[in-house]
């Protein structure tokens, strides 16, 4: 049990003590009126004002201060709190002298005063921090602890710097969402030129293969389907036949314009190609273009190789010459020496040496389109007419108006069926392909019996021509071959003009060892009567004709000797 005061114990008056709070377990804790303390004061356990005579701080020593002046807990109350040291409610700083009272009741010497004796023995008592008996009086106003509401600025008003914290925070995610949109937009452009750059490579596959100039796949390459396709595309085709109005003879070539594939061909044809003539016999190209003369040929070609030409070009060796000299010059890469045909002494400088990017004027140009050399083959002398048209057509105005004007110029009495305006527009169409390297030149195979061989019908005549090789039938007229041992280079031409004329099928095979008689051979009985006639054509005596091997296809091969006279024929 807990021992408590009660207000007559020990003989006390009523008012000696007075409840001034509660100790940690709930205890009523009691101090003693000081006799001279008037009435109405109070004791306030909150004042931090050290007042004389007052009540006390129990936090003062926690603050460095010391016990305000007074009264300690005596029996009387008349004690003064100096004779007992400081107040510690702890009782961690003894006085010396008197034994240490955790009620702030100090002992006196006699020991009469009554004590607590569970709390001072087992337990420190002391004095919690609430408020005082209601009946207490408040302290003065000036005792009072003064609380103003800056000293809670940090609760109620941010900090000057959160502004700016707020605004850096904005800031940096304005500038990563910034960021991230130019990402975004940096995607969307690549995204969009790779959708462009492909499309792009697709409209250029898509019109390389369009214009036949995918390796392999081209019209001229392709080896399946290729017809269907040459014939769909349309092109422009006029021939040309070079006259030599000097050395005599003729050079026809086709100049062909593909206006699908946009790609231009000059078409080599050798005067050995078999034709069928007005009359409906067997005829050569060089016999036609003598005889049958632009018309009868245009139609013949077209029946042999199934196209559909537009129109003639004569050109006569003259017209060619004025013709370099207008656009300018030439330049061919050459492959012979070709003598000066003015020159009055051999061994004197060739008029066009043999090199490459050889510049050719008018005269230059004609000596090296109509040149053959001792023993060499028509084509040769075709290839360097091919040379020559070539460089004419680098050289010539893309503009039709110009190129049109430069026709007029040559005042040349052109083919009905071409007129100025339809030569120079097609000469100009030609011209622009010439110099972007879109114009190649061929020659077309022809065997020895004149007819078209089957490299030939696949290749030229439907790839570049887009028609049908339709040549006459050899039956239809004797093929003679013809080979000059004569040593006089004009007896080749002399021979063949006879040979047509008589209705046989002219085949060249070049130039031999001169010798001194000359020899007609068959090769089957059936062939003999065809052989005699040969012979008799030539002017050559009956005993030149013998049973042998012939020259390739042809039906009756010739060697032409020193006894040959080209004016028997």
């Amino acid at each position: 049990m807990n021992d408590r005061y009660d207000a007559g114990a020990a003989g006390y008056g009523a008012d000696q003590y007075e409840l001034v709070g509660y100790d940690e377990f709930g205890q009523p804790v009691y101090r003693q009126v000081q006799a001279q303390q008037t009435r109405g004061q109070s004791y306030d356990p909150y004042a931090q004002q050290h007042q004389q005579g007052y009540g006390y701080d129990p936090y003062a020593q926690q603050q460095g201060q010391q016990s305000p002046p007074g009264y300690a807990y005596g029996t009387d109350g008349r004690q003064p709190a100096s004779d007992y040291g400081s107040y510690d409610p702890y009782g961690t700083t003894p006085q010396q002298g008197a034994p240490h009272d955790p009620y702030g009741q100090a002992t006196a010497a006699d020991g009469r005063y009554p004590r607590v004796a569970e709390q001072t023995a087992q337990h420190t008592a002391h004095i919690p921090q609430q408020a005082g008996p209601d009946h207490d009086r408040e302290a003065p106003a000036e005792q009072q602890r003064d609380y103003h509401t800056e000293q809670f600025a940090f609760v109620e008003e941010p900090d000057a710097n959160s502004e700016d914290v707020i605004d850096w925070l904005k800031f940096t995610e304005n500038r990563t969402e910034r960021r991230e949109e130019a990402r975004r937009r940096a995607r969307s452009r690549i995204v969009a030129l790779t959708v462009v750059l492909a499309l792009v490579a697709a409209g250029g596959v898509g019109w390389l293969w369009y214009a036949g100039k995918l390796p392999g796949l081209s019209a001229e390459d392709s080896k399946t389907g290729s017809a269907t396709a040459a014939g769909a595309q349309k092109r422009d085709v006029i021939v040309v036949h070079l006259h030599d109005t000097k050395g005599g003879g003729t050079s026809t070539a086709l100049l062909v314009d593909n206006t699908t594939t946009q790609r231009g061909t000059t078409v080599l044809l050798p005067n050995s190609l078999a034709l069928t003539s007005d009359d409906g016999t067997t005829t050569t190209l060089a016999k036609s273009v003598e005889d049958d003369g632009s018309d009868g040929t245009r139609d013949a070609l077209d029946t042999v190789l199934g196209t559909d030409i537009e129109g003639t070009w004569r050109l006569d060796t003259p017209y060619l010459q004025n013709l370099v000299d207008l656009v300018g010059n030439i330049d061919v890469d050459t492959d012979a020496d070709v003598p000066d045909p003015a020159a009055k002494k051999k061994g004197e400088a060739p008029l066009v040496n043999k090199g490459q990017d050889q510049t050719l004027s008018g005269k230059m140009a004609v000596a090296y389109a109509t040149y053959r050399a001792p023993g060499e083959a028509q084509n040769a002398q075709l290839e360097r007419f091919g040379q020559v048209m070539q460089g004419i057509l680098r050289k010539m105005s893309s503009d039709p108006q110009a190129a049109t004007t430069t026709i007029q110029t040559l005042a040349q009495i052109l083919d009905p069926s071409l007129t100025d305006k339809d030569l120079g527009t097609f000469l100009a169409g030609l011209s622009d392909l010439a110099k972007g390297g879109d114009v190649k030149t061929d020659l077309l195979p022809v065997q020895n019996d004149g007819t078209l061989s089957t490299q030939a019908s696949a290749g030229i005549v439907k790839n570049v021509l887009g028609g049908t090789a339709k040549s006459p039938d050899k039956d239809a007229a004797v093929s003679v071959s013809v080979q000059n041992a004569t040593g006089v280079e004009d007896n080749t031409e002399k021979a063949r003009v006879v040979l047509l004329n008589g209705g046989f099928t002219f085949l060249e095979s070049g130039t031999g060892t001169a010798r001194a008689t000359s020899r007609v051979v068959y090769a089957g009985a059936a062939d003999k009567a065809n052989a005699a006639e040969v012979a008799k054509t030539l002017g050559l005596p009956a005993g030149s004709v013998t049973k042998g091997r012939t020259s390739g296809s042809a039906d009756v091969s010739v060697v032409l000797g020193q006894d040959y006279e080209p004016s028997a024929g």
